[in-house]
């Protein structure tokens, strides 16, 4: 999900530290921070009103990457991972809900999927978004993975025309080959929608084609968020390998 405030009050230093969740516990507290963003901060529909809590069926099947700050021990970061093996067991990643990925179900089984990406408002810095990549990256050279898949976010709270502009431009410099194009289940009307605006690339998506990412085709509407969604993808091969060795070596 794209986060668009900045933080008013950054912590200086934070000491920050990654870990995996390994606890029940240490799980719901990323789903507390992520229910403070994507419900809070955004405006999402996302369950668990009553417990404060984001969480869903995949919860159950990831693993979930947290970054924390050494002095005040909370939850400041988060991603979670689900590998193509997990996913054999819950009957598709997420992105299948959105997307439909039969152009790469060849690559399943060497494929994780990325998301419900989440950042404190106080620390969204780059220190906490690459220790989360770092996270990431061992992952995949540990289990040997080599494809990373995720929806990125554009809001369409404008009715659309901002996240067709982006679309647009993507389509132009970052589309993928055509063996991995994947079709939206509720596309946007892209053809109706007034492309000429101005707009920038999201920070996230920005990041993501930096290192390596592109689109593997036209984007989704996700209603409960109200965003359009956009699934990256990332061939380890094609990782951008400065950024490479910045993530792998964030957490030393």
């Amino acid at each position: 999900m794209q986060l668009q405030q900045r933080p008013s009050v950054v912590p200086s230093p934070a000491r920050l530290v990654l870990q995996h969740a390994r606890t029940p516990a240490e799980i719901a507290e990323a789903q507390h921070l992520r229910y403070k963003v994507f419900a809070g901060e955004m405006g999402a529909r996302v369950p668990g009103r009553e417990t404060g809590t984001d969480s869903d069926e995949f919860d159950l099947y990831c693993d979930h990457l947290l970054v924390r700050d050494a002095d005040t021990h909370r939850v400041v970061g988060t991603y979670r991972v689900l590998s193509g093996g997990m996913a054999h067991r819950t009957g598709g990643f997420y992105s299948d809900r959105e997307f439909d990925l039969a152009r790469l179900d060849h690559l399943r089984d060497e494929m994780v999927e990325i998301g419900r990406s989440c950042v404190h408002p106080a620390y969204r810095t780059g220190a906490t978004i690459a220790l989360l990549w770092s996270g990431i990256m061992q992952y995949m050279q540990t289990y040997g993975y080599r494809y990373v898949i995720g929806c990125a976010s554009v809001g369409i709270a404008d009715g659309g025309r901002v996240a067709t502009a982006v679309y647009n431009r993507l389509r132009k410099t970052s589309l993928g080959p055509a063996e991995y194009r994947v079709f939206p289940r509720c596309e946007l009307p892209l053809a109706a929608l007034d492309s000429a605006v101005e707009a920038a690339l999201p920070p996230l998506i920005k990041g993501y084609v930096r290192i390596g990412a592109y689109i593997c085709g036209a984007p989704a509407w996700d209603p409960d968020f109200n965003t359009a969604d956009l699934l990256m993808m990332l061939p380890m091969s094609r990782m951008n390998p400065r950024y490479a060795r910045h993530f792998l070596k964030a957490d030393r």
